[in-house]
């Protein structure tokens, strides 16, 4: 199953999705300007590719979350490098880094 919604924090507007895969759920939280994910995915790719690493994604991962409520507040594990660039840090929580990119 696949979810889709519109989050808000702090009064403003994310989108929320949920992917329920076999034995794991797909996390993701973005606006037009960036997203945090769960640990299904991999940020290193965006940083160490000199192509995709152009494309300056502003991105994190927090891993060991199970629902969106965990990804908002669980720190972010790894970031990309372009996300530095809009104050993010690792180890800050996922709706900090939301709120500066807001």
């Amino acid at each position: 199953m696949i979810t889709v919604e519109p989050l808000e924090v702090d009064g403003i507007i994310f989108t929320a999705v949920s992917v329920e895969l076999p034995k794991t759920t797909l996390l993701t939280i973005s606006n037009d300007i960036g997203y945090i994910m769960c640990a299904a995915l991999d940020v290193d790719i965006f940083n160490e590719i000199p192509k995709l690493k152009e494309r300056n994604v502003i991105a994190g991962r927090a891993m060991g979350v199970r629902t969106i409520d965990q990804l908002l507040n669980a720190p972010l594990q790894k970031i990309t490098d372009a996300s530095k660039e809009h104050g993010w840090e690792v180890g800050m929580t996922g709706k900090e880094a939301l709120l500066k990119i807001s």
